[in-house]
């Protein structure tokens, strides 16, 4: 089993690297490599595909990289290979970006990338910290999770899903924020899993071990 962690130069990805090898070998799921060679991840049996800053700056790094986009793509939309995307590598399953310009996502999720507005004016934004999952409905993902166990988030955007079957959890910070989605054999997380110590390590545990 191959775990490709995709890397499109967009973000440092040292400790999702460190988190996926650890839990790999705790669970048992084989090999996890951060990789820019399209071979590798149209050979991999999961992806991950993280993401750190812009919405339309990802979105142009991911596409600019022809080799990687196709092999994704085709990994997830014709073989069925389990996904997972973090931060904004959640967004970009999203039909649309809307941080700048309209900017178009994989649209694998339907829904829109809109700024974070809290009724509370005193929240700021970006929205930064550890706050408290409310699960929507279950998923394998949260195997041994609890309702209103922490995660650690970094973002000032947020991703509003179109389907609510689509949200497998939220959080609440002035108004509802999707926390995590999911369809068919894809699911995102807007937090930083490899932050959330051993709540976020369960769940990459729980991704590793997934076969949907």
């Amino acid at each position: 089993m191959l775990t490709a962690i995709i890397d499109y130069e967009s973000g440092n990805l040292h400790s999702a690297e460190k988190a996926f090898q650890h839990m790999a070998l705790e669970v048992d799921a084989g090999d996890v490599v951060v990789t820019s060679d399209a071979d590798v991840i149209a050979k991999a049996d999961r992806l991950v595909l993280p993401g750190d800053g812009a919405f339309p700056a990802c979105a142009a790094e991911l596409r600019g990289h022809k080799g990687i986009y196709d092999a994704m793509v085709e990994a997830v939309e014709q073989k069925g290979r389990p996904f997972l995307g973090i931060c904004v590598g959640m967004q970009l399953m999203a039909t649309a970006g809307h941080e700048y310009e309209k900017t178009a996502g994989l649209n694998w999720v339907a829904g829109d990338v809109v700024k974070i507005s809290p009724k509370d004016q005193t929240l700021k934004v970006p929205h930064m910290g550890w706050n408290n999952l409310i699960i929507d409905q279950q998923h394998a993902l949260l195997d041994g999770v609890e309702d209103g166990q922490h995660v650690y988030f970094v973002h000032g955007y947020k991703f509003d899903v179109a389907k609510p079957e689509d949200r497998i959890a939220h959080v609440d910070y002035g108004g509802d924020i999707t926390a995590i989605i999911g369809r068919d054999t894809m699911v995102g997380m807007q937090f930083h899993p490899e932050k959330s110590q051993h709540v976020g390590l369960r769940m990459i545990g729980n991704f590793l071990r997934w076969t949907p």
